[in-house]
């Protein structure tokens, strides 16, 4: 009788220690700050993968050097913020009204930017390597495009396949 509560005993402990680390995932949830009002919040050099900002004021927000890769950025307002050196791969900013923003020094490799507004922004130096644009959207940044990408190397007007 001891010895079948033993090996009971014995089963237990060990399917629960091979079981457990397996509830041990460590998986969050991506941010969300849909619909937010974060007019000059300061995001800079923050971890925000697959972040979501839809819908959201982003006045003179402060993102220099974040990590935005994947993040869902549409619709918001991002009027005169900081996004020098931010990484914006695979990054959703369609329809972002983006007036006066630094864009300097980021990566948007592969980023959705249809139908964003583009008026006195700073590119210098940015990488648009294979991101999505609008042709109106592409002959205004090439009229402002130079520089060369620091991460990545490219030149900002090669990305955006300027003539």
């Amino acid at each position: 009788m001891y010895l079948r509560k033993g090996l009971a005993l014995l089963l237990a402990v060990m399917i629960w220690c091979v079981a457990f680390p397996a509830l041990a995932v460590d998986w969050t949830h991506p941010l969300s700050f849909s619909n937010a009002e974060l007019g000059r919040h300061d995001f800079s050099g923050q971890n925000l993968q697959a972040a979501e900002f839809s819908n959201a004021n982003l006045e003179m927000a402060n993102f220099a050097g974040a990590d935005l890769r994947g993040a869902v950025l549409s619709a918001s307002v991002m009027t005169q913020a900081n996004l020098h050196g931010a990484d914006l791969t695979n990054a959703m900013v369609n329809e972002v009204k983006l007036n006066g923003a630094d864009l300097s020094d980021a990566v948007l490799l592969e980023a959705i930017l249809l139908r964003s507004v583009f008026t006195d922004v700073n590119i210098e130096g940015a990488d648009f390597s294979d991101a999505i644009l609008d042709r109106a959207q592409i002959k205004e940044l090439c009229q402002k495009a130079n520089g060369v990408n620091s991460k990545t190397g490219v030149n900002t007007r090669e990305s955006l396949g300027c003539r």
